[in-house]
């Protein structure tokens, strides 16, 4: 009976937990917008990146995917991620979803989408793609781990790339 009981309890605890994560995601309102113009959007992040000594930073991925929205919560309700991005990056979005593929720029940046979304690239003030990053490698159970996004954003600053201060 203890064993029973205990298994009931653990398939409660289980659904409790997979319910809060999926009310977590369908709070976060859609950021993807399908109707913007990505290639002008990541132009003007670009420019706005060089003027400011920055690099660009574009998460890739569509209002359909959980994992995209979840990301996107994350990096603005954590103070210290926030801060980190605000400070090295322009950060902007690229919609791809089935209504807009955004294929001309998919192909630019080497296909990015075959590591799964969301995907981020981090472009120089250049425009030129120095990093893509598979967001599976940031993952830890339903979230994302603190360190390793923080270790991420860190290893691709514009500080961090430039040759004067690699030893």
């Amino acid at each position: 009976m203890k064993k029973l009981i205990t298994l009931i309890m653990t398939i409660i605890l289980v659904a409790g937990i997979q319910t809060i994560s999926a009310q977590e995601v369908k709070e976060v309102k859609k950021i993807y917008n399908p109707e913007a113009n990505a290639k002008e959007d990541i132009s003007k992040a670009v420019q706005k990146a060089k003027e400011e000594g920055k690099h660009v930073m574009v998460q890739i991925g569509g209002n359909w995917c959980s994992w995209c929205l979840l990301f996107h919560k994350y990096i603005n309700e954590d103070l210290e991620i926030k801060k980190m991005i605000d400070d090295n990056f322009v950060f902007t979005l690229l919609n791809y979803s089935q209504e807009v593929k955004n294929a001309e720029l998919m192909a630019k940046y080497n296909n990015p989408g075959r590591m799964g979304y969301p995907v981020f690239l981090i472009l120089n003030g250049e425009g030129q793609l120095i990093h893509t990053q598979d967001s599976g490698l940031l993952e830890e159970g339903k979230g994302y781990n603190k360190t390793k996004v923080m270790t991420f954003l860190k290893n691709w600053t514009k500080a961090a790339v430039d040759p004067k201060n690699i030893r």
